[in-house]
């Protein structure tokens, strides 16, 4: 039986404290391997692959842990896979057991001064030539899995800001097996998705799976002035965030879990290192348990500062 949590004091989330590591040795972390995994008319795209780190335990429950594909925050203008501000959550994450796919993807954004509603056909396109490179880089770890040492049943997509953005619609596009999904293998699922201030963007009226999703971990500051944490609604069009992601969730059954970052800005798109506690809880409760609890909490991580405040 699904079992939900609210939690509506703040919660006090110190013990990712606990997983602080060296900051020189977070930036030296380098790739363990790295691959061509498309060819598009503009660029090629690469994905580095981080290994879990040596002597850390893979298993959890006696299944392998998954592999985490993570896509990059710039607003769909910039950014890199191999960004200095994430080695630390990739090195932690390496040291927890997980292997990390850091991938490319496509700028669609780049050389737009700033993203608003006359720029919404650009936008739309930039996210669906993110989502076609992300199912372009699951397509090759799934084909070569064997040789990679990946299970194509356990596969987690992430990402920050846009990237989150690009994991959340590329699920939103598998669960409706609408054409941006038709390269995966027939019938795949993703077996979760993590997001660091995200959205969706629907042109269809409300938020609709025809399919149950992964489950999802959402992440999000309340006062969100870049992606939307509740949404932005003109007519059909939507660009749902977090909080209204979690609301369709509740609503027809499906798992998830929500912290909603009190008082915080889109600060919580870089906040992967700081909440890697609520990362490791999901992914070993919901991803590798199987299990079907949520959680919906409103929290005050003093490891995230407020931006201009001492």
């Amino acid at each position: 039986m699904k079992r939900f949590i609210l939690i509506s004091t703040f919660v006090l989330l110190a013990s990712a404290a606990s997983h602080a590591g060296n900051g020189s040795r977070a930036s030296s972390i380098t790739p363990d391997e790295t691959f061509l995994f498309a060819k598009r008319d503009t660029c090629d795209l690469f994905l580095d692959i981080y290994e879990p780190a040596s002597g850390t335990d893979t298993l959890a429950d006696g299944r392998m842990k998954p592999t985490v594909i993570f896509a990059f925050g710039g607003s769909f203008m910039t950014g890199s896979r191999d960004a200095e501000n994430y080695r630390e959550w990739f090195r932690a994450m390496a040291d927890n057991g997980y292997r990390i796919v850091s991938i490319d993807y496509r700028l669609g954004m780049k050389g737009y001064d700033k993203i608003g509603v006359f720029q919404v056909n650009a936008l739309d396109k930039a996210i669906h030539m993110a989502v076609e490179d992300m199912v372009s880089a699951t397509v090759f770890l799934i084909d070569n899995a064997e040789t990679l040492g990946i299970d194509p049943g356990s596969i987690v997509i992430s990402g920050s800001s846009a990237g989150a953005i690009t994991a959340l619609q590329t699920e939103y596009e598998v669960c409706n097996r609408t054409g941006w999904s038709s390269p995966l293998p027939s019938g795949f699922k993703y077996a979760g998705v993590m997001s660091f201030a995200g959205a969706v963007l629907s042109r269809n009226g409300k938020l609709k799976y025809q399919e149950e999703p992964a489950p999802t971990l959402l992440l999000h500051g309340t006062k969100d002035s870049v992606v939307p944490y509740s949404q932005i609604k003109i007519f059909n069009l939507g660009f749902f965030g977090s909080s209204k992601i979690a609301e369709r969730f509740k609503k027809f059954g499906y798992v998830y879990n929500i912290f909603r970052h009190e008082g915080h800005n889109h600060e919580i798109a870089n906040a992967m290192y700081q909440t890697i506690d609520e990362q490791l809880l999901f992914l070993e409760t919901n991803v590798i348990g199987r299990s079907r609890s949520c959680t919906d909490a409103i929290v005050s991580n003093p490891a995230i500062p407020f931006p201009g405040k001492d």
